[in-house]
């Protein structure tokens, strides 16, 4: 069983925002959708699908958001008993608050629509609380923003935290995307030959090379961060019953249910050193299998490793 729950988590977030822009936007064209909110033709359809069970107690037919899909253009229409206003305390109503501001700042969010107008008129009802939340733009963003429009390569100084080393890379950089509380760059690395995932904020440095590249006609967004590969290392931990939020936290291979509550659990892992981590945290509650690409991974010889630097 694989793990949907980083997809998720994006993709609820997405929802929410896409929500209310449309419906303040009837009959507006997918291509429009797509083009604001960086989604793929594939995206946008599972978010509309998703949206139709969307929905309140005690769910009948007329208590589901209606999504009039044509094929070209979509409107989305609220069930009636979502028009009723609810009542709220004022610690929900701050809560409200703070996740509605978070909401207006992911891309493609209209800040004059709806959403927006709503918060400004409970900021009023709560005495305008000094409630401040924004997506902050790590210092390189512009210049892969105008990279990706213009498709030119750029040369970046790149900070890779698993290795703690900083290398040079020349990159054709595809997309940006917010995801999870970060920026992220994907794009060809010339080094790699490969495509390659960079966190915004770890660069040091870029520089927009004159050289052009052929952007794709369409890009598919990820689903998650993390995509493995064929030759990534597998790995099968078996973990007792109080570290099971490990198979619902990362993507997996396989989740096995065992005796007594334990789990047998499969993934793959693109740096050694984020296994590592995960082992060290979870100490005595897991023992590790390698099934492939890394048989020289221990357990012990990690912690071994960590102590040393302590002096132990």
């Amino acid at each position: 069983m694989s793990n949907p729950r980083p997809v998720a988590d994006r993709e609820i977030q997405r929802i929410l925002a896409l929500v209310p822009w449309l419906v303040a936007h009837p009959g507006v064209q997918k291509s429009e959708v797509r083009e604001r909110f960086q989604l793929s033709e594939a995206q946008l359809e599972r978010d509309l699908e998703l949206m139709l069970m969307v929905g309140v107690p005690p769910y009948t037919p007329g208590d589901y958001i209606d999504v009039d899909d044509d094929g070209d253009t979509i409107t989305l229409r609220m069930a009636d008993s979502f028009r009723r206003p609810p009542r709220l305390t004022a610690p929900e109503g701050l809560a409200v608050l703070a996740a509605g501001r978070a909401l207006v700042a992911v891309p493609g969010s209209d800040t004059d629509g709806p959403l927006a107008t709503a918060l400004l008129k409970l900021s009023a009802a709560l005495g305008n609380p000094d409630v401040d939340v924004s997506i902050g733009e790590p210092e390189y963003l512009s210049v892969i923003r105008a990279a990706v429009e213009t498709a030119h390569e750029v040369e970046l100084d790149y900070w890779t935290a698993s290795r703690d080393v900083v290398t040079t890379r020349r990159v054709q950089p595809t997309t940006v995307f917010f995801a999870e509380g970060q920026w992220y760059l994907e794009a060809f690395c010339h080094a790699a030959n490969d495509d390659r995932l960079f966190r915004v904020d770890r660069i040091r440095a870029a520089h927009t090379t004159e050289i052009r590249f052929r952007a794709p006609a369409e890009y598919e967004l990820r689903d998650a961060l993390y995509q493995p590969r064929d030759a990534d290392p597998t790995f099968a931990l078996t973990v007792d019953p109080a570290h099971r939020w490990v198979g619902e936290y990362y993507p997996t291979e396989a989740i096995e249910d065992l005796d007594a509550g334990y789990q047998r659990i499969v993934l793959r892992v693109s740096e050694l050193a984020f296994l590592e981590r995960l082992v060290l945290r979870l100490g005595a509650g897991v023992t590790v299998e390698c099934l492939s690409g890394a048989s020289e991974f221990s357990g012990a010889w990690s912690a071994a490793r960590v102590l040393s630097r302590y002096g132990a």
